[in-house]
Order: structure tokens, then C-alpha cells, then sequence
């Protein structure tokens, strides 16, 4: 499976978001996630980074 966890990245630190992203889209200012259970979120802010072999995503607030 490519799904991966997302985390936000605050004064140093990550903290888990949303594990299981199926689905990330940038929606101009926001970041609208889905995980393989149907749960949806927006995140204010941008990607920082993505690793594709880590099954990783790093959120940043603006």
C-alpha cells in the first residue's frame, strides 16, 4: 500500500495529523486530506516535504 501519515511541523517538532492519507490535494491556502477510512480534514497552510519512501507528509502552517 502508498498511503502515507501526515504530520505538522510546529517550533521544531512533528506531531501525526491524519495517519493513512489516501488523498492529498492543495486547495489554495488549505490542504484537504482523506485517509483509507473516509475520514476528511483541511489543513490551513502548505507542504513542507513529502516522502514517498517513508509514507510521509510534512504540513506547515503559513
Amino acid at each position: 500500500m502508498c498511503e502515507a501519515n501526515a504530520y505538522v511541523y510546529e517550533d521544531g517538532e512533528e506531531t501525526l495529523y491524519l495517519e493513512n492519507v489516501d488523498i492529498l490535494r492543495p486547495e489554495g491556502e488549505k490542504v484537504f486530506m482523506r485517509n483509507l477510512f473516509g475520514e476528511q480534514k483541511e489543513f490551513e497552510g502548505k507542504i513542507k516535504e513529502i516522502s514517498l519512501l517513508r509514507h510521509r507528509i510534512v504540513l506547515e502552517k503559513q
